[in-house]
């Protein structure tokens, strides 16, 4: 019998991540008309795809103001479709600020709720942890942490892994790739987000910190790693119009993890990226800047002590955090070089980086969301 999914996914990653389960659902020969909210990725898995992501990403308290009226369209709309068409369940990935308003329709509505990779409302009021769990039938969360997060609820949740657990081992099966490092000495990377709002903010210092590493270490050289061409076409117009810069210095696109793989030490915007690091066993520090009033904001409602996932998972300030005021790039150039160098510093670090990668799974997500996804559909 044929089944009727509306998928949401707003940003990059998780367009990434839901398609993967998508594809294990074709795979298994599950018979699931998908439509919703995506990207390229969801689009290639056979996703009727209504609202691009390139519309929907968008980054800090101020900047969604501006695009108010859009999204308020965007969701009226794929509520009247989700009326009109009745699927048999929706599929939410992350993207709390759509995603868990769309739930509360949804579940008015008698459509069952799926969520898949959890929004971090157990960084926020804990009272959004009682609330989310009122309107999802399952949740499928990727940090080990998560499920006792819920603990004290009625809510099912399930830990199915990290889906970049696979894809990062992979990566270090696969040839090392020919990459333009343009000097001689140690290789640094720089990962300064996915999001254009995120790179204005955060590759400006990191290309500072880099020119005062370059200055104590002639011969290092550095690549930032872009998730997309269109990202990596930011991160150059960014770099021209940089006041200071280092002279070993290039762009690549879409080979984050191949980066990774072959540097010797990373600079990281908080997100994704870190947990991306992490998997890959580069030591890092992170980076992150937003707009003063998204950052006001942030600190009165936050309620974890670290930013980076990578240190919430290793419950300890495991790699050094550089936010808002605090990114300068001296101090951000004194703690890269300190991991360059051979030492209890970076050992403990990789070895801490190690045992984050244990707690985050085997290399079956996909394949665990699949198999829940089936049974909630009843194609089981």
């Amino acid at each position: 019998m044929s089944r009727s999914l509306l998928v949401i996914a707003g940003e990059v990653s998780g367009d990434m991540h839901a398609a993967r389960v998508i594809e294990t659902l074709r795979r298994r020969g599950a018979d699931v008309a998908c439509w919703g909210i995506g990207g390229d990725e969801l689009r290639a898995a056979g996703v009727e795809i209504r609202y691009d992501i390139s519309d929907m990403a968008v980054l800090g308290l101020w900047e969604v103001i501006k695009r108010y009226g859009f999204f308020r369209r965007t969701f009226n709309e794929m509520v009247r479709a989700m009326e009109a068409q009745k699927p048999d369940a929706v599929l939410l990935v992350d993207y709390p600020g759509f995603n868990l308003r769309f739930a509360r329709e949804a579940r008015r509505r008698g459509v069952k709720v799926l969520y898949y990779i959890c929004p971090q409302v157990w960084a926020w009021h804990r009272s959004r942890i009682t609330r989310m769990a009122e309107l999802v039938d399952r949740l499928m969360v990727i940090f080990p942490f998560e499920v006792d997060v819920f603990r004290e609820t009625s809510l099912p949740v399930d830990f199915v892994g990290h889906p970049l657990v696979e894809t990062a081992r992979k990566a270090t099966h696969e040839p090392p790739a020919e990459l333009p490092w343009r000097g001689e000495g140690e290789r640094v990377a720089i990962l300064p987000g996915s999001r254009a709002q995120e790179m204005e903010r955060i590759l400006p210092p990191m290309l500072e910190a880099a020119r005062i590493m370059e200055a104590k270490r002639p011969g290092i050289s550095f690549l930032v790693a872009a998730p997309s061409d269109r990202m990596a076409g930011e991160a150059e117009a960014l770099m021209d119009r940089a006041q200071i810069r280092p002279t070993q210095l290039a762009v690549v696109p879409g080979q984050t993890r191949q980066v990774l793989r072959q540097a010797r030490a990373a600079m990281v915007a908080s997100g994704t990226a870190t947990i991306e690091t992490a998997l890959m066993a580069c030591p890092m520090i992170i980076v992150y800047k937003t707009s003063p009033l998204t950052y006001w904001f942030g600190k009165r409602l936050i309620r974890v002590p670290y930013l980076g996932m990578v240190n919430i998972v290793a419950q300890r300030p495991l790699c050094p955090e550089f936010l808002q005021h605090e990114a300068q790039p001296a101090a951000m150039a004194e703690a890269t070089l300190a991991l360059l160098e051979d030492g209890p510093e970076r050992n403990t670090m990789v070895s801490g980086l190690r045992d984050v990668a244990r707690q985050l799974g085997e290399e079956d997500a996909a394949e665990k969301t699949a198999s829940i996804l089936m049974e909630e559909l009843g194609l089981t």
